[in-house]
């Protein structure tokens, strides 16, 4: 038997291609899913960034009924926050008719006296949306103490 370059005999000169070929197309399949996982994760932290944005406008508006308590308690209408968000009150839904804070009552709390003292608990509800993603916080908080008998026991 005759040798040909690289040490291969006649008929395994054919081989050394459908290797190169075989290691080609791994090489290619690599490549394409790398390019699909960049593909995802680039979505993935994109949305993640939305989500997140659609909070902190939800959270700004739970601050925004913080700020006007317990002298009010109005909707708090569709406010943008930041660039590209809105923030309001009330739920998913409620976005064309946002909903007033709510007065839970006033209750009284161990260590003061139940005549003279009390305590007002109000929810508030915040909605927030960023180019689509919505989230929704709900907070309960306690205020006071407050007098008895005083405007802010009602």
């Amino acid at each position: 038997m005759e040798k040909c370059v690289a040490g291969f005999d006649e008929d395994q000169k054919g081989m050394v291609l459908v290797l190169a070929l075989i290691l080609l197309l791994v090489l290619t399949l690599i490549g394409i899913s790398a390019i699909s996982t960049t593909t995802f994760e680039t979505s993935i932290s994109g949305n993640d960034r939305v989500g997140t944005d659609a909070f902190y406008a939800s959270e700004a508006v739970i601050q925004i009924g913080l700020d006007q308590l317990p002298t009010k308690t109005d909707a708090i209408q569709p406010t943008k926050i930041g660039e590209s968000s809105l923030g309001w009150s009330g739920s998913l839904k409620d976005k064309g008719a946002p909903k007033d804070l709510k007065n839970l009552g006033f209750y009284a709390q161990p260590g003061y006296d139940v005549s003279t003292w009390g305590f007002n608990r109000y929810q508030i509800n915040g909605t927030g949306e960023s180019f689509g993603a919505l989230k929704e916080i709900e907070v309960q908080v306690s205020y006071g103490p407050i007098p008895s008998g005083t405007q802010y026991n009602n």
